[in-house]
């Protein structure tokens, strides 16, 4: 990691940054400040199995109702015609 100098540096350096007046300026917390590996492993699991559920459900509704889908098409044609050059 490089510092604000430019200068490569650890992790301790990067916690212990100077602004451009010559001041200290503490490092902010990341998104995953403390996070353990397998926090961030549980994380994108339940990630992973809500984003899988949210596609099923998608697909569902769009299999039960079909009078949806079948407007989304028709309104979708609609514009397209709209903007056909005769």
């Amino acid at each position: 990691m490089t510092d604000v100098t430019g200068k490569a540096g650890s992790q301790t350096d990067a916690a212990s940054r100077t602004d451009a007046a010559g001041e200290d300026v503490p490092a902010r917390p990341g998104p995953q400040g403390d996070i353990s590996p397998e926090q961030v492993r549980d994380h994108l699991r339940r990630r992973a199995i809500f984003l899988r559920e949210l596609a099923e459900a998608r697909e569902l509704r769009r299999r039960v109702t079909p009078h949806r889908s079948r407007r989304a098409r028709i309104h979708a044609q609609l514009r397209r015609r709209t903007f056909r050059i005769n």
